[in-house]
């Protein structure tokens, strides 16, 4: 029985440094490069490609009126060519490619996309890139755009982005970790904030989840406790000997 033990302890600390090599992305189209009907377009809750609305493929926009206020922005055409959508921040700034935006301000939408596959009871990873940028056109100072990130029935908010009027304030990389409660939950973001000046436009990309992985501690505390047991083993066979 205690062999058992033993090889069951091993067992599980090698899926874990496995899942760590082998990690299965579970987002459809978290570069929003995919879309319906092109880019730099306002998006549209169906995938009915009307000639000025597009969708992103996997995704959900809506806000019970249509898609919200959020964009499909394609950060490489925005960067040479300026426009109504056009975001200062851009005329410098290309390797973003397709983003998702989002007017805090004014009818904004929730991105939503169904996770399937999960295993209820295990932790899961998520990341993503965002940013804060005016759009061409507009000035005011804004201190406390988020992204409000919510997985099943647990809600997390990104950190604080804040810009001059007129401003961009770089792109940042968020990481949260969420506790899968069924084999099946709905992603989402909503762009957040209150301060005066806008439109700003929270941006967003790049985002993945991915089965979460121990800390190296926890696996070091695993070892430990195989080494412990293994050491508990030998010792009483010694003294019944």
């Amino acid at each position: 029985m205690r062999l058992k033990s033993v090889l069951l302890c091993l067992s599980t600390v090698a899926a874990l440094t496995s899942n760590a090599a082998d990690a299965i992305p579970l987002i459809t189209n978290g570069n929003f490069e995919l879309t319906t009907n092109g880019t730099n377009k306002q998006l549209s809750a169906t995938p009915n490609n009307v000639a000025n609305r597009t969708t992103l493929a996997g995704w959900t926009s809506s806000n019970g009126n249509d898609g919200g206020y959020n964009f499909a922005l394609d950060t490489r055409i925005i960067a040479t060519n300026a426009s109504a959508l056009a975001l200062k921040a851009y005329t410098s700034t290309t390797d973003h490619g397709t983003v998702f935006a989002s007017d805090e301000l004014y009818h904004p939408g929730t991105l939503s996309q169904r996770i399937n596959g999960l295993d209820a009871g295990s932790a899961y990873t998520l990341t993503f890139d965002y940013a804060l940028g005016q759009q061409a056109g507009f000035n005011g100072k804004n201190t406390d755009n988020y992204w409000k990130v919510d997985f099943g029935n647990v809600t997390q908010n990104s950190a604080l982005l804040s810009i001059p009027s007129g401003g961009f304030s770089g792109w940042q990389t968020a990481t949260m970790t969420f506790m899968a409660s069924s084999t099946s939950q709905v992603l989402s973001f909503l762009a957040r904030g209150s301060a005066a000046g806008a439109p700003p436009f929270l941006l967003l990309d790049n985002v993945s989840m991915t089965a979460a992985v121990p800390e190296p501690s926890t696996l070091s505390l695993m070892l430990g406790g195989v080494g412990l047991v293994g050491f508990l083993a030998r010792r009483r066979r010694k003294t019944r000997a």
